[in-house]
């Protein structure tokens, strides 16, 4: 049990480690492109919709094959994806290989949140997504070391890539492992009666449609500052662009340091504490970027938004069992990371368009109304639990 969830863990480096290298890259990447700079989104929306796909289709692929095939699959097909991207040499290219990038992240998403949701403590939870953190803030910094060695995108891509081939081998060799424990924990081939639980079926759930705004809201805050963060700083705050992409991993190290400590505060605090403890230190965040300042201050505000969102997501995903039921949680599950991958895929997308014609001096007002939005929901959540309850 204690070497399975290390090697899901291991698997979680391997989901964050993509996540953050488009926005990181894409203040040098456009150029070579030819491309404008709102095509971030363009991009990024096409990631997100294959996750979108992914997501939903999870509870049927994870019944079919099990949680160990999808998550090799998953991880070979981001490998090879980041591959491709590294020698795109136009941008059509790299929207070709984008779609095999975010079918890989989908379904090992949703089963290994479950996983863990169904049979570890909520602490394993937020640590689970602590390890998101490590390769969510590892990818960043390593394209900025390849940026300065040899001034091109394309090999922090590659190498990132190198570490994926390196992590499914991991998995790989892993498999004896997964297999001994299918008989022994629910990993998915076994749960085949929960299939039957259709989209319009899990929507008519009490509290479904607040808890998938929630989730909407969280990704699009979070999506949201690492595709654009490192370009508002170069363009609003004339930050350079090498300076820029180590600063975003502050951001991401923010959520990685926090999920580290929330797996101890989720010892001491329910999950609605540790959601709102991390809303209101977004919201701090948020505020110091409204600041005319530079430097160190906005690298706090970054480091703060990053540590704020460190225990919403993994709290709010350990609630599924308890808030749907067990024999709903995996259908759930892979519905609330399509919801949350729909906010990631219309979000920063719609924040380029703003930021094109408008300007992108905007970061900070959008993000608070998308932060204002999730604490409405998941205040809404929670009293209706009271209500129920009483």
């Amino acid at each position: 049990m204690t070497v399975l969830l290390v090697i899901i863990y291991a698997a979680f480096i391997s989901l964050g480690l993509p996540d953050s290298l488009l926005g990181s890259a894409w203040p040098t990447m456009y150029k070579g492109f030819g491309v404008p700079i709102s095509n971030a989104g363009i991009a990024s929306m096409i990631i997100a919709f294959g996750t979108i796909v992914s997501s939903l289709n999870s509870n049927r692929l994870i019944t079919r094959f099990g949680t160990a095939s999808v998550t090799i699959v998953s991880a070979a097909m981001t490998a090879a994806a980041l591959l491709g991207i590294s020698y795109s040499v136009s941008f059509p290219v790299l929207c070709l290989f984008a779609v095999p990038l975010g079918l890989g992240a989908g379904s090992i998403d949703a089963a290994l949140n479950n996983f863990v949701a169904l049979h570890y403590k909520a602490a394993h939870m937020s640590w689970l997504h602590s390890f998101w953190g490590v390769g969510a803030s590892t990818g960043p910094l390593i394209l900025a070391f390849f940026l300065r060695r040899t001034g091109l995108w394309s090999t922090g891509y590659r190498a990132v890539s190198i570490i994926q081939a390196v992590l499914v081998l991991i998995l790989l060799i892993s498999l004896p492992l997964w297999k001994r424990a299918q008989g022994a924990l629910p990993l998915g081939k076994e749960d085949k009666g929960k299939s039957s639980l259709t989209l319009p079926r899990l929507l008519k759930l009490p509290r479904a449609k607040v808890t998938l705004v929630s989730f909407f809201c969280y990704c699009a805050v979070e999506s949201t500052v690492g595709l654009w963060g490192s370009t508002y700083l170069v363009l609003v705050r004339n930050i350079d662009a090498e300076i820029a992409a180590g600063w975003i991993a502050l951001y991401f190290f923010g959520i990685t340091l926090g999920r580290m400590l929330s797996g101890f505060l989720a010892m001491k605090l329910t999950p609605k504490y540790m959601i709102r403890l991390g809303q209101a230190c977004i919201g701090l965040g948020i505020i110091i970027l409204f600041l005319p300042f530079s430097g160190n201050i906005l690298l706090a505000g970054l480091f703060l938004i990053g540590l704020g969102c460190a225990p919403i997501f993994p709290s709010m995903l350990h609630e599924t069992p308890n808030t749907f039921g067990k024999d709903a949680s995996q259908a759930m599950m892979g519905v609330q990371m399509a919801s949350a991958y729909i906010g990631t895929t219309c979000m920063p997308p719609l924040f380029g368009l703003l930021g094109r014609f408008i300007g992108y001096m905007l970061f900070p007002y959008y993000l608070i109304i998308i932060l204002m939005v999730m604490t409405a929901m998941v205040y809404m959540i929670y009293r209706n639990k009271h209500k129920q309850r009483g």
